[in-house]
C-alpha cells in the first residue's frame, strides 16, 4: 500500500512538473483502484483470521457484502467516524463488480485518540441490499443489524440474530472485535463510479445489469469467493 501511495504522489508531482500530462480523471481513478486494492486486503484479513470462522459462513449465504478498509473513528470530545467502501452483490452466483459508497456517522462524546478498523457487513436479504440501492441509507433505521459474534470455536448457531438483514463484523488495530454501526449512513458516490469505470452507471447497473466493468476489480471479487465457508 505504502508502494502504491508513493506511485500515485510521483505521479501527481511528474505531472505538476509538466514531465507528462496526468488527467484529474485518471488521478481519481488510480485512487479508485488503491480503495479496491485495499478492500481484497481487508478481505484476504479477516480470511486469514480464524476468530472470523462464522463470518465466513454467513458470507456464504450472504445477498450482498459492503467491504470498508479503514473506518477511522475518534477525536477529542467531538467524535466522528467515516470512511470510503464497495458494495458488491451476489449475481447469478458470482460476486458483482463493486460499487464505490462512504459510510459515516457523527458522535459527540469524550474520546481521546482514534480507532482505524477494517469493516465488512455481511448483507443477509435481499431487502438489504436493495435499501442501499435507493441513495441514502440510514443502518439499523432502513434494514435491521446486529453485530456478529467473534472469537475461535464459534459455530455459526450461536449468532444472536440469525432474522438481522446485516450481520457487521471489524478488526480494529489487528484485533477482532464487536462492532455497532447502528445509526450510521452509507451514500453511494456517483462520480466515483464514474470516473472508476469511465462512464455513468447507477449502483444497481454495476451490481445486476453489467453495465460496466473494470479489470481491476478480480482479485477482490475472487478473494470473496475464496473467502466463502460452505
Amino acid at each position: 500500500m505504502i508502494a502504491r501511495r508513493t506511485l500515485l504522489q510521483n505521479l501527481a508531482l511528474a505531472g505538476a512538473a509538466g514531465l507528462f500530462p496526468i488527467s484529474r480523471a485518471a488521478m481519481a481513478q488510480a485512487g479508485d483502484q488503491a480503495l479496491i486494492d485495499q478492500a481484497r486486503i481487508t478481505v484476504d484479513n479477516f480470511t486469514r483470521d480464524t476468530n472470523f470462522t462464522d463470518m465466513r459462513r454467513h458470507l456464504a449465504n450472504a445477498r450482498g457484502v459492503f467491504v470498508v478498509p479503514q473506518l477511522i473513528k475518534g477525536s477529542f470530545i467531538i467524535g466522528g467516524e467515516g470512511g470510503s467502501g464497495v458494495l458488491l452483490a451476489r449475481n447469478s452466483g458470482q460476486w458483482s463488480q463493486p460499487s464505490i459508497y462512504t459510510m459515516g456517522a457523527g458522535s459527540i462524546g469524550l474520546q481521546i485518540g482514534g480507532e482505524v478498523s477494517e469493516v465488512m457487513l455481511l448483507l443477509m436479504s435481499a431487502r438489504a441490499v436493495d435499501a442501499i440501492l435507493r441513495n441514502e441509507f440510514k443502518l439499523g433505521a432502513d434494514a435491521s443489524v446486529a453485530a456478529g459474534p467473534v472469537g475461535v470455536g464459534i459455530e455459526a448457531s450461536t449468532t444472536t440474530n440469525l432474522g438481522a438483514d446485516i450481520l457487521s463484523y471489524a478488526r480494529t488495530k489487528g484485533l477482532a472485535v464487536g462492532f455497532s454501526v447502528e445509526g450510521a449512513v452509507i451514500t453511494a458516490r456517483h462520480s466515483r463510479n464514474e470516473a472508476y469505470y469511465g462512464r455513468s452507471a447507477h449502483p444497481r447497473d454495476i451490481l445486476y445489469n453489467n453495465a460496466v466493468a473494470n479489470n481491476g476489480t478480480g482479485e477482490l471479487r475472487q478473494a470473496l469467493q475464496q473467502a466463502e465457508l460452505r
